[in-house]
């Protein structure tokens, strides 16, 4: 790490061997709790049968709860750019937050700095790339929201460690519906095991949050279309 204190108080038995799998990607989660404690205890419950890599409190505190070279069970069900066994391949992160149950907030700078700091070490000690660097709903849109559109993408982008939301910029040509939805595939989406419209909301979530909810109208096309040609450049 480069400076944030990692604490080892909360060891979770709930992991695995990560199935001869290297790392190459990372995916950020929110705990969806009302505390820390809350969640720490959860993913540290073996009847749980979830765990993460690390869990960052809103004050910055830092614990990692499962070796890197083991298998968190944090992220289930997904597919991301043709992967489908996330888990095995991925360094799991998990952001205190009570998420959008239990009245979902701002994440504050001191927890968006350790993650900063945190994830920085990860990427390039695995060499992960930019477009592997994820939130839970971009994984598994039918089912997740989290980190969510509060989480600020952009301060990540800033350090080279995702890609960040719509720059605003417009094509000459809009694509169609179609040409939209093949290009969400290309950035990474299941489009073809979720459909369409999962993945059009996810990536509004990430990507365009004031558009969140408004389906492949213009707007989210020309968002599709720019983000399709930096990640894919």
């Amino acid at each position: 790490m480069n400076g944030t204190p990692v604490r080892t108080d909360w060891k979770s038995p709930n992991h695995g061997d990560r199935k001869g799998r290297d790392v190459s990607m990372a995916v950020i989660h929110y705990t969806g709790m009302k505390s820390a404690k809350e969640a720490l205890e959860r993913l540290c419950d073996p009847e749980a049968q979830v765990s993460a890599h690390y869990v960052i409190e809103e004050n910055g505190r830092t614990h990692q709860l499962v070796a890197e070279d083991r298998r968190a069970w944090h992220a289930g069900a997904g597919i991301w750019k043709g992967e489908a066994d996330i888990n095995s391949v991925s360094i799991g992160f998990e952001l205190v937050n009570p998420g959008h149950e239990f009245g979902y907030r701002e994440f504050p700078g001191e927890q968006i700095d350790a993650l900063i700091d945190i994830l920085e070490a990860v990427k390039a000690r695995y060499n992960i790339p930019r477009a592997r660097i994820i939130g839970h709903s971009d994984l598994a849109p039918d089912r997740k929201e989290d980190p969510g559109e509060k989480f600020p993408w952009r301060a990540l982008a800033a350090e080279k460690l995702a890609f960040g939301p719509w720059t605003g910029e417009r094509p000459e040509q809009l694509p169609t519906e179609e040409e939209a939805a093949a290009m969400l595939s290309k950035i990474g989406y299941g489009v073809e095991m979720f459909g369409v419209e999962p993945c059009v909301t996810a990536f509004q979530r990430r990507f365009a949050p004031r558009l969140l909810g408004q389906k492949l109208f213009d707007d989210t096309r020309s968002a599709i279309w720019e983000v399709h040609k930096r990640v894919t450049a």
